[in-house]
């Protein structure tokens, strides 16, 4: 866990782009979780480098705000 916070960090001062453990994260879910979240179309948009999913630092905390809630209430 502590390595994925310290690339995560790394990660922001350096490249925009996270891996998905690195995104996980960031937004304090599990990969798996995130991984769900991406084939159901839940989660925050993504990019494929290659084989790869990476997502974009701004889109994560994009997504995160769009998920905003004043209550437990708030559908």
């Amino acid at each position: 866990m502590d390595d994925d916070a310290e690339r995560a960090a790394k990660a922001k001062k350096g490249s925009p782009f996270l891996s998905t453990a690195q995104a996980a994260f960031f937004v304090g879910l599990s990969r798996r979780t995130l991984e769900k979240m991406r084939v159901q179309g839940l989660g925050p948009i993504y990019r494929k480098h290659g084989r790869y999913v990476r997502y974009h630092i701004a889109d994560v905390e994009a997504w995160s705000n769009a998920h905003l809630k004043r209550s437990t209430s708030d559908v």
